[in-house]
């Protein structure tokens, strides 16, 4: 997900490089005053339309190697964007160890989540998938929930994506093995990516941490990647979809992550099921049934009711 706001606290700001400054900035205006909620359908939109292309892929390209490819592709796209704050003596800040512990984790998860999700998908429907993967953010949010009315909220979600998985546990115990290591992934993502983009540096730890989480799963991704190199647009292909799910998509949950706080952030996350179910349908033929509709309902219950605090509200 991608762009660059003004100076204020606790908002996204991409890359100066990427839209001017100034009051007459649209797109920095839109994601200081769009709503999370509209921000995170845009973002899982990008993200599955991302993974509708990788699953059309897995025929030509092994899932691994796809996902290797993709956070590659993203990792570059967002150095590019992020590279005047990289290299210009008046946009540097100092690193300090945290920093660059948080945001190794943080690629590493996200690289790692990325591999698991597409092995798991290749085996079981995205929707499903999805909606099973979100154990982790459903736990994330738990952990962090206080009020009655946000577990409420907590409850609607989480029955929804229950409702939404619908797998069987003898159905694709590979493929569930695949999602379950995706979803504990997704929970370090939310809790580390949050402190990442409290730094405050745009993209740029989320394009360092990609490039550590590309080495890391290299030994995953490259052994298998031969028809890929005999094929330039196979190449070209998986980048795209990085530019996409990663570096659009989680550019957006690193905007959405300064402006309110982990326990919304993971319950918001409920919409991601539901707008995969959609894209699926749309993309992929894979039709809900009545039952996933009343999971879907139940989800957008949840994210309704949720109180609607911000950090700057804490």
């Amino acid at each position: 997900m991608a762009r660059d706001l003004s100076h204020r606290p606790r908002t996204f700001r991409l890359n100066s490089a990427l839209a001017p400054q100034g009051p007459d900035n649209s797109v920095g205006r839109f994601f200081n005053t769009a709503s999370p909620e509209a921000l995170f359908v845009l973002s899982a939109t990008a993200q599955y339309i991302g993974a509708v292309i990788a699953v059309d892929l897995f025929d030509q390209v092994n899932p691994a190697t796809v996902a290797w490819l993709r956070v590659i592709g993203a990792s570059i796209a967002l150095l590019i964007f992020s590279s005047r704050r990289l290299l210009h003596r008046d946009h540097r800040q100092k690193w300090t160890r945290q920093d660059f512990i948080a945001m190794t984790i943080f690629g590493v998860a996200t690289a790692l989540m990325n591999t698991f999700f597409y092995l798991a998908i290749d085996r079981l429907p995205m929707g499903k998938g999805v909606a099973i993967e979100f154990i982790g953010p459903i736990l994330v949010a738990a952990v962090r929930t206080r009020s009655r009315r946000n577990a409420l909220s907590l409850g609607c979600a989480a029955v929804g994506v229950a409702v939404l998985s619908g797998v069987e546990l003898s159905d694709e115990p590979l493929g569930l093995l695949f999602i379950f290591l995706a979803s504990a992934m997704w929970a370090t993502y939310i809790v580390v990516g949050s402190r990442v983009a409290q730094q405050n540096r745009g993209v740029s730890g989320l394009g360092l941490g990609l490039v550590i989480g590309a080495l890391v799963i290299t030994p995953i991704g490259a052994p298998m990647s031969g028809p890929v190199w005999h094929a330039p647009h196979l190449i070209f292909a998986c980048m795209f979809v990085g530019v996409l799910s990663n570096a659009i998509g989680y550019g957006i949950d690193q905007s959405i992550l300064r402006r309110i706080p982990i326990r919304r952030f993971s319950v918001l996350l409920a919409l991601l099921p539901v707008t995969a179910t959609v894209v699926a349908f749309i993309a992929l033929d894979q039709r809900p049934n009545a039952l996933d509709l009343f999971g879907m309902s139940l989800v957008l219950a949840g994210v309704v009711i949720q109180e609607r605090e911000t950090l700057s509200n804490q």
